[in-house]
């Protein structure tokens, strides 16, 4: 039981990585949340805990608002899925430790960064690509974090201001022996040809043009 206790650990602390990374369609993240509480609801049954009552996103429904017949439908229903989840794990020949294993031979970690502040004068909008980068190897080791800034200094998604945040996920005993890792940011500039234009003249807008790069 601890094994199998162990290894829904890890499955969930590897789900909440994915969520806090905040890369995930809108599709995605609902699958996820979705498969997070249905493992929370499976654990607290098996270790004999109070079962959770949820609506269709997977939140946690109030007593207080929600009438009687409404929670004992979902009651029914919630223990239906937990009892059906158990026979299909009991029915399996074998434990399912394939993450636990996955983990303990191959351990991932991760690198939190949070942007507080870009400064540097361009004049117009801008696109902040930030990844990991192997100065030896001459090649990125992750995917991209895409940042859009815009011209008064201030995030173009005004309600992201001091919420930029990115998990660099997957990151295994390879990635921590190397010699050096580089957070790399490339600055691309958005808008006229040329910033010598004035805003009086015709000119083409939308243009991505390198500007920059900061390590």
């Amino acid at each position: 039981r601890f094994q199998q206790v162990q290894s829904m650990m890890y499955e969930l602390m590897e789900w909440r990585s994915q969520l806090l990374s905040g890369t995930l369609p809108k599709d995605e993240l609902k699958e996820l949340k979705q498969k997070v509480t249905s493992k929370i609801d499976y654990g607290n049954k098996i270790l004999e805990l109070d079962l959770i009552v949820r609506d269709e996103d997977g939140n946690i429904l109030d007593p207080d608002k929600t009438s009687v017949i409404s929670l004992f439908h979902a009651h029914e229903e919630a223990t239906n899925k937990i009892t059906e989840r158990i026979k299909e794990e009991m029915s399996k020949d074998q434990p399912d430790y394939a993450s636990y294993s996955r983990m303990s031979s191959s351990p991932t970690h991760s690198l939190y960064v949070f942007v507080r502040n870009f400064v540097c004068r361009i004049g117009e909008d801008a696109e902040l690509f930030m990844s990991l980068y192997d100065p030896q190897k001459l090649t990125i080791i992750s995917e991209n974090y895409l940042v859009r800034w815009g011209s008064r200094g201030f995030p173009k998604e005004i309600d992201m201001l001091n919420n930029l945040k990115v998990v660099f996920t997957d990151l295994g005993n390879k990635d921590l022996s190397r010699d050096k890792i580089y957070l790399v940011c490339q600055i691309v500039r958005v808008g006229r040809m040329d910033l010598r234009d004035s805003n009086s003249k015709k000119y083409t807008q939308g243009l991505r043009r390198p500007f920059g790069v900061a390590g």
